[in-house]
């Protein structure tokens, strides 16, 4: 899962495009409909550290965990500027571990297509579902579909040309084995004025609604919703991306 080394240095330049604050919007009303109005909540692969600012923004208790040291670099500084009391732990969203249970887990920006095998998606459901979620507690994660994949990004190539910097985005997916590669080369502006090229491949995995509904129920999770992201609308055959929301149900008295 080794991503986002010198991209994480102008990852918030090429993204700027996402609408965070609409995301952050979503995941807020989600939570409170489950009654999780305030509490400790885990962004599960938080990469700069965006939708962490905006969580802590509206009253939560944040951790932050993501594999890429450089990523979470960028999301200290931001912690530094907005002074939220926000941790942030480096370590592999696969076994990650924590000190206690939280109320919530997010993990949105396709984090959880990074995971290449079924078992160890199953990982991370299971983690929360028997270990660190609170009872009552939600998990909710994005992934993007199959369909976008297979028509949209396909053998792509996606080029960006900023003073700040530019990258090529050069993707393969192979529909048999469900892998979506990209290669990715940057030219990032040095303090010089001139430009370094670097060079980064990325792997994630397309998963059918199938097999996210019986990796849930296997994992003891109860599954509410996959919707149409970021909607209330139900998944159909051209989603783009789903946002599926699961529950660890409460305990039995």
């Amino acid at each position: 899962m080794d991503a986002y080394t010198e991209f994480a240095r102008v990852y918030d330049l090429f993204m700027d495009d996402i609408p965070y604050g609409m995301w952050g919007e979503y995941l807020t009303g989600l939570l409170q409909e489950h009654g999780i109005a305030s509490g400790l909540i885990l962004d599960l692969g938080c990469g700069t550290g965006t939708m962490t600012e905006l969580l802590a923004d509206a009253g939560y208790d944040m951790i932050g965990i993501d594999v890429s040291e450089e990523m979470l670099e960028e999301a200290m500084e931001k912690r530094d500027r907005s002074g939220h009391d926000i941790l942030y732990l480096c370590q592999d969203m696969r076994e990650f571990e924590l000190y206690g249970t939280v109320g919530a887990i997010i993990s949105i920006c396709d984090c959880m297509n990074y995971i290449l095998e079924e078992e160890e998606f199953l990982k991370v459901l299971t983690l929360a579902a028997r270990n660190y979620l609170d009872y009552g507690g939600l998990f909710i994660f994005d992934l993007n579909t199959e369909y976008k994949y297979r028509e949209l990004l396909g053998e792509q190539t996606i080029a960006e040309n900023r003073e700040e910097g530019s990258f090529i985005w050069e993707n393969y997916y192979d529909e048999e084995k469900r892998i979506n590669a990209y290669n990715l080369t940057l030219f990032i502006r040095e303090e010089s004025g001139y430009y370094r090229k670097y060079e980064e491949d990325h792997y994630q995995r397309a998963y059918s609604l199938d097999t996210v509904k019986d990796l849930v129920e296997r994992s003891g999770l109860k599954l509410l919703h996959i919707y149409d992201a970021f909607t209330r609308e139900p998944a159909k055959e051209d989603s783009e991306r789903v946002c599926v929301v699961c529950q660890r149900e409460e305990k039995d008295t």
